[in-house]
């Protein structure tokens, strides 16, 4: 099962190597890695995104609460909780597949953010399914770029994750 671990850490170096060490030691696959400072510039937040059993998600989440670095943690996935990815993708854009990009843009509320004479540059953001989708929809041979931030993701409600 996929599981969105969101992360409050000290905002050190070597904090993203122990993480991931943690996670290669033991053979856990991180699907996608996002980390930024939050309003506190002495705290990071990461979100991982990893796949496994109750089991061995909770073996990664005892494992992370023994790092140092780490504050406090929760896992996304066991609340309701937002979720985005950010997208952007360079797509050629000659002739008539100008306005076939922008109408597939207008339905998957992409922006268009760079123009020239042969490409688009399209950012979209949402569910990770809904940016399969676009991607799906486009031509393959138009596309020549695709660069993706990961997962990120913020509980609903009341419920933060702070000191």
């Amino acid at each position: 099962m996929r599981h969105i671990i969101s992360v409050l850490m000290e905002n050190e170096s070597g904090a993203l190597s122990r993480v991931a060490g943690l996670f290669s030691a033991r053979g856990y696959n991180i699907e996608s890695l996002t980390v930024a400072p939050t309003e506190d510039p002495t705290l990071s937040r990461m979100t991982v995104v990893t796949r496994g059993s109750d089991r061995v998600i909770e073996q990664i989440t005892k494992q992370l609460n023994k790092l140092i670095d780490v504050v406090k943690l929760i896992d996304l996935s066991e609340s309701e909780h937002i979720e985005r990815e950010l997208m952007m993708i360079k797509v050629r854009a000659e002739g008539d597949a100008r306005s076939e990009v922008k109408r597939l843009c207008e339905i998957f509320r992409g922006n268009i953010v760079d123009v020239t004479a042969s490409s688009y540059i399209i950012e979209v953001t949402g569910a990770t399914s809904k940016l399969d989708a676009m991607v799906a929809a486009l031509d393959e041979n138009s596309i020549i770029e695709v660069v993706r931030s990961g997962t990120t993701g913020i509980p609903r409600g009341l419920t933060g994750l702070h000191v």
